[in-house]
């Protein structure tokens, strides 16, 4: 029984996993046109081990800035506009977060979908075990 809880518990720290990555998509999609934004990353790791041989859970790293290139924009007429008439724009590509919000999703419904089985079948342990 401790390892059907072990997979619920395993599942469940991955689906908070990938909500808070679709947290940071979304701000980055809403910031893509504010001008200096960098985009927000994070990346995931292995828990603390738990009782068994494997980790006990996903956790994520602290949240990092992307240090690329901001891009340049020419817009005399915008008020951040420098002598030039450029500038700095954020460094959100939008295909990259709409590729990264759909992997997040697919990994949210996969562990989802392993949190179900696992609860059906400590409900079918249970059922077994009352007879």
């Amino acid at each position: 029984m401790s390892a059907l809880l072990s997979t619920l518990a395993l599942s469940a720290s991955a689906m908070q996993a990938q909500a808070m990555r679709l947290r940071l998509v979304s701000e980055n999609i809403a910031n893509s046109d504010t001008p200096g934004y960098r985009r927000k990353t994070v990346a995931f790791e292995a828990g603390p081990a738990g009782a068994g041989d494997g980790p006990a859970g996903v956790r994520l790293s602290p949240v990092r800035l992307d240090r690329s290139e901001l891009v340049r924009i020419h817009d005399p007429g915008h008020p951040l506009a420098d002598a030039s008439g450029s500038y700095r724009g954020s460094n959100v590509n939008l295909m990259i977060e709409v590729a990264d919000a759909r992997e997040a999703q697919r990994s949210y419904e996969a562990n989802l979908s392993m949190f179900d089985q696992a609860r059906q079948m400590s409900s079918a342990l249970l059922d077994l075990l009352k007879r």
